[in-house]
């Protein structure tokens, strides 16, 4: 298969171009929203106003979050010879991982506002997430970049502009971290579990996930591999995600008081 040639501008008014990894943003807000308002309805725990404030810092602590992670994580050193890099984001560069921080100190600002508890809130964010994580994947994909390691295998993709064919691992991260993630919270979240485990659930399969990802996929040049010619700066970010979610996770779902 050959990697199609997608315009990364998906409409252009006078100066001004609106790219597809923008509006894939808008797409991941929107339906995080649509989600809320359905789980809302479902159990009868949040207000639409609620709903509204929740996505809304969600919103901020991704986007902000996500900046400073991809600056400080992944290009520390230009940071330190330019710190105006921080707000070039006309230049690209968002990082999940910092992006996921943001998250969780922006749920921390909604909790503290509307009285819940972090688990509580959190439990019932995880699964609103990676639908969204997906449709970035695809704007990765759109933008042609984060490709992963040169292959002869089927499962590549020819890239008519290198001459060589390439492991499309943004799509293998829209689909593991996007949809098999979502349906896996999903599904486990319809019935009601012990608090924390859902977020939980989260951590764990999205450091799973991501790391095996992440040895067909190249790191950034200016990286490179970390250690072992394989170690990459996602890999180290992710294995602490994997090891305390499953330590939440023992806790949370085998605590004496979870046990009927």
């Amino acid at each position: 298969m050959t990697y199609p040639d997608i315009d990364p501008v998906a409409i252009s008014i006078g100066s001004i171009d609106i790219q597809w990894y923008g509006i894939m943003y808008i797409f991941a807000f929107a339906t995080a929203f649509i989600l809320a308002k359905y789980r809302s309805k479902k159990f009868n725990i949040w207000t639409s106003r609620q709903i509204e404030d929740m996505v809304f810092y969600g919103a901020l602590g991704a986007v902000i979050g996500g900046r400073i992670g991809y600056v400080l994580f992944y290009s520390f050193s230009n940071f330190l010879a330019d710190p105006l890099l921080m707000f070039a984001v006309h230049k690209g560069g968002m990082s999940f991982h910092g992006g996921f921080v943001g998250v969780l100190l922006a749920m921390c600002l909604f909790n503290r506002k509307y009285k819940k508890s972090f688990f509580f809130t959190m439990d019932f964010v995880a699964p609103l997430v990676p639908i969204g994580l997906g449709f970035g994947r695809i704007g990765n994909f759109i933008n042609s970049e984060l490709w992963g390691k040169i292959t002869d295998s089927p499962l590549g993709l020819y890239i008519p502009y290198e001459g060589v064919s390439r492991y499309p691992s943004q799509l293998y991260e829209a689909f593991l971290e996007g949809l098999v993630l979502f349906i896996i919270l999903w599904v486990f979240s319809n019935k009601q579990r012990p608090i924390g485990t859902v977020s939980s659930l989260f951590l764990i399969f999205y450091g799973t996930f991501r790391f095996l990802i992440e040895y067909v996929r190249l790191p950034d040049d200016h990286i490179g591999y970390l250690a072992f010619g394989w170690l990459t700066m996602g890999q180290i970010l992710s294995l602490p995600m994997i090891i305390f979610g499953l330590f939440l996770f023992k806790k949370f779902y085998f605590s004496k008081e979870n046990i009927k």
